[in-house]
């Protein structure tokens, strides 16, 4: 497999893939700070059960208080983003034109238009004072447009650069983003889904306490199982995505989609840009170390944090039921040596039953053998 230059990168635009994977790098910063705070024990949401007259109530008593440090990281990394967008911009108008005087300057930014009418109000307003090149009909302009939100009819106001923006403008003008725990999903335990896209959505709004999140009629008991995350406000509406899956849709969209088009004028080549490559230390060669660099971002490598550190969890006593197995801190400290990825792919073997197969049954038996004889291996003295 050869090893992609990125020819259609020019050199000055080279500075666009480090904005790129500081934004990825701040991200990851983020997810430093949400993963103790997520796995935390005893969980972040503390519940209570109320009894009224024929129901029992499970009612939040607490919300473990989110670390302040998380909207200020949130923030830089959305303005790092942006700022990438805009520093292309600016480097594209360079070349076309030349050196720029001040006014000239101070007009080269990236606009985020939800009507064409907007748009061509802000072209207006570079027609006289403007660079040629932003000038009506022009092809960096063409490029522009094609990345307005107005180009989206349905809900423009959800399209990548007006959802950046908003969060943005909001960071730069008043108080930091404002994220709050929300309830992704839950379900009973005696009703199980099939699969991760059946869970029950939770609402899209903060967990708060006093909130009633479930209700039975006394005397009955039905385990539940809860998916709390860290939801982030949209502002100037009542949303509330989850805040790691929306760093990773904006982030994607800039550099696989955005940055892109806006150097090229078409579709995006393959391959893409990757989330980072090392910024820390010089390149002599800054296409070789981009090449280098990992396809896997920030966010994705969280959900695969959370996913692994529930698999540990779970597996220790799963394992440790088995005949002939280790003793529990053996198959804890052996889980524990396995990256994540390699932990999640063994797990990818299992298969769920919820009615008795004997063929899906034997086949997770015999995956289940084989990692407790691997954790039997990792106990055993070295030679």
């Amino acid at each position: 497999m050869s090893t992609p230059s990125y020819s259609w990168l020019p050199d000055r635009h080279l500075g666009v893939a480090a904005t790129l994977a500081h934004a990825d790098q701040l991200i990851g910063q983020v997810s430093d700070v949400l993963f103790p705070y997520q796995t935390q024990s005893g969980g972040i949401i503390k519940l209570a059960e109320v009894p009224d007259l024929h129901v029992s109530r499970t009612v939040v008593t607490a919300v473990a208080p989110l670390p302040r440090k998380v909207p200020l990281l949130v923030a830089d990394a959305l303005v790092a983003l942006r700022n990438a967008l805009e520093h292309v911009l600016f480097a594209e108008v360079e070349y076309l034109d030349g050196g720029l005087d001040e006014r000239a300057s101070r007009l080269v930014e990236m606009p985020a238009a939800r009507t064409y009418e907007d748009f061509h109000n802000w072209l207006k307003g570079r027609a006289k004072n403007g660079p040629a090149s932003l000038r009506i009909g022009s092809p960096l302009v063409q490029r522009i447009e094609a990345l307005q939100p107005f180009q989206r009819i349905r809900d423009p106001h959800d399209h990548p650069l007006a959802v950046l923006v908003s969060h943005t403008n909001h960071a730069k003008h008043r108080t930091p983003l404002i994220t709050a725990v929300r309830l992704a999903g839950m379900y009973r335990e005696d009703q199980m889904p099939q699969s991760a896209r059946d869970i029950p959505r939770g609402p899209d709004t903060p967990v708060q306490p006093g909130d009633v999140i479930a209700e039975t009629p006394i005397g009955t008991r039905t385990p539940a199982t809860l998916f709390p995350t860290v939801g982030i406000n949209r502002p100037g509406t009542d949303r509330w995505p989850v805040l790691m899956a929306e760093l990773e849709q904006l982030a994607n969209w800039v550099r696989t989609q955005a940055v892109p088009r806006l150097i090229t004028g078409g579709d995006p080549p393959t391959p893409p840009l990757p989330v980072g490559y090392d910024i820390i230390s010089g390149n002599d060669d800054e296409r070789a170390a981009l090449a280098g660099g990992p396809m896997t971002s920030a966010a994705t490598r969280h959900q695969q944090r959370l996913g692994a550190a529930a698999v540990r969890l779970d597996m220790v006593e799963t394992i440790g039921r088995m005949e002939g197995a280790p003793a529990l801190e053996t198959i804890a400290a052996w889980l524990a040596s396995l990256p994540d990825e390699e932990l999640l792919e063994r797990m990818s073997h299992l298969k769920v039953t919820h009615n008795y197969d004997p063929d899906v049954v034997l086949h997770n038996f015999e995956v289940l053998e084989h990692m407790r004889d691997d954790a039997l291996q990792f106990g055993r003295p070295k030679s």
